[in-house]
């Protein structure tokens, strides 16, 4: 192959990349956004959650829609850095955390909050119709096509009662949080999907590249343009790993955010190619040199 066709491949294909990356968040920033102006009064009346608390990890939201997350991490001197951050834009929050895991949050900490609750309350409580739900079923059986219709999204989200008690207001966000998870997956789903029509041609010419490879997890970016990998979420009884093998997008979104996958597939191919991204290539230079 021409070394100069083969330079402008790589660059088209990391350019793509990167764009298919600034889309995404945009698209689930708002998504984010209007869950979160669709449960505003719900967490006025719970008073803000705690979504997780798994430490080091801390991430609330308070009653008035704002967030609070600790993290702790190694800097690049090896010391222990704590870092507590006030985020005032739920936009933001997708850029740090994986927008399914924060939908996946809300439901935990809803269900965390229905877990104190009288056995024969949480029956009576599970027995009564909930809307949401039933909406929710309604959106499961669209196909992507649907979901895709402009106005879908606003015409979904049709204000709902108010909860006459806080522990109905904790059921009623748990299971809308669950619904949002499962939009929000098959959102990620269609991305991977598109990328691989955008990016087939390139790949193509390109050929099957290994992008990431670790003790518990390895991806491919095959000439098809797909993302195959394997991964390991668990053990067996003797402590052996378990690798589950991903070859769909729906597969993919389990375990990853595209925005991940998209920047990792961006960063292998500045390393294999350095001329497709200088700039990187200067920037780790002065980092050795320091």
């Amino acid at each position: 192959m021409d070394e100069q066709k083969r330079v402008s491949l790589l660059d088209d294909l990391a350019a793509d990349a990167n764009r298919r990356r600034d889309e995404f968040l945009a698209d689930a920033g708002r998504q984010f956004l209007r869950f979160l102006d669709a449960n505003r009064s719900r967490l006025r009346e719970l008073g803000g959650l705690v979504l997780i608390d798994d430490e080091p990890d801390y991430l609330s939201v308070t009653e008035t829609g704002t967030f609070r997350s600790h993290s702790r991490y190694q800097d690049d001197d090896g010391r222990w850095v704590d870092e507590i951050e006030d985020i005032e834009d739920g936009a933001e929050l997708v850029e740090i955390f994986n927008p399914a895991d924060l939908y996946a949050a809300f439901a935990d900490a809803a269900a965390a909050e229905l877990a104190g609750e009288q056995p024969d309350e949480a029956d009576e409580a599970a027995a009564e119709p909930i809307s949401p739900a039933a909406e929710a079923d309604e959106v499961d059986e669209l196909d992507e096509d649907e979901l895709d219709e402009p106005g879908l999204d606003e015409d979904w989200q049709e204000p709902v009662p108010a909860p006459a008690t806080p522990d109905e207001a904790a059921r009623l966000l748990y299971d809308l949080a669950l619904t949002f998870q499962e939009r929000s997956q098959l959102r990620e789903a269609q991305l991977l999907d598109d990328f691989g029509l955008a990016s087939e041609n390139l790949a193509a010419m390109l050929g099957d590249a290994k992008i990431v490879e670790d003790e518990d997890e390895r991806i491919w970016f095959r000439a098809s343009g797909a993302f195959e990998g394997e991964v390991v979420p668990e053990e067996d009884d003797d402590g052996n790993p378990v690798w589950q093998t991903l070859t769909t997008p729906d597969e993919f979104v389990q375990f990853y955010d595209p925005t991940d996958l998209f920047g990792d597939l961006a960063e292998a191919i500045a390393e294999q190619h350095p001329h497709v991204a200088p700039e990187l290539v200067e920037d780790a230079g002065a980092s050795d040199e320091t």
